[in-house]
């Protein structure tokens, strides 16, 4: 039992820290707002600051960004964190974390914003919340950072990565309950922050230190 202990704790400590303390970030938000009420209902979830597209529309604009760390229900929360304890891990190991949140952060919002506009042009209203717009972000990332070093990742590689990014798209389009828009808007972003923000011979360097 105790050397089962030491594994986990090494695993642990070998994650970069930056996504760790996003998804922890993301699970105490949940714990204390499931305590509080219940995550699934969407009028508590608004009053907690949830994406509501009249009220987003009205100035509440923080919704865009406090939205990325609520979500509806435990399954929801365990879908998302899963996915960002190993993208995220992958992408800050290449990135570093400031860059990382960078992407992280910036992603989310763009796919948030995306939702949003796409609501309006609707005349849709919605209440949306969860980590997958950025998470979606660090996706688009990795497939710029893929893109530059197919040479490396070879046929094999950038086939399995190509299969991924179906797979995820494909997961939104087929769900009804998933905000597809915010998916798109946040991969789009997290590939042009990217292509502004990686650099091979610098992050090499940097990962090395």
């Amino acid at each position: 039992m105790q050397e089962t202990n030491t594994s986990f704790t090494d695993f642990m400590k070998s994650r970069q820290k930056a996504t760790l303390v996003m998804v922890l970030l993301n699970i105490v938000i949940f714990a204390v707002l499931e305590i509080a009420g219940d995550t699934t209902d969407s009028r508590f979830m608004v009053s907690h600051g949830a994406m509501y597209t009249p009220y987003v529309r009205d100035g509440q604009y923080y919704r865009l960004f406090s939205a990325m760390f609520l979500h509806f229900g435990f399954e929801h929360l365990a879908y998302n964190m899963f996915s960002l304890f190993f993208l995220g891990d992958i992408l800050e190991s290449i990135l570093g974390p400031v860059r990382f949140l960078a992407v992280y952060l910036l992603g989310g919002l763009g796919g948030n914003a995306l939702s949003f506009l796409m609501s309006i042009q609707s005349s849709q209203v919605k209440v949306s919340a969860g980590a997958s717009g950025a998470i979606f972000a660090v996706a688009g990332a990795f497939f710029y950072i893929a893109l530059r070093n197919r040479r490396s990742f070879g046929r094999d590689g950038m086939r399995r990565l190509g299969l991924m990014a179906v797979l995820m798209i494909m997961q939104g389009i087929v769900d009804r309950g998933v905000d597809q828009s915010a998916h798109m808007g946040g991969m789009a972003t997290g590939f042009l922050l990217a292509v502004a923000l990686y650099r091979p011979h610098r992050n090499h360097r940097s990962s090395e230190a």
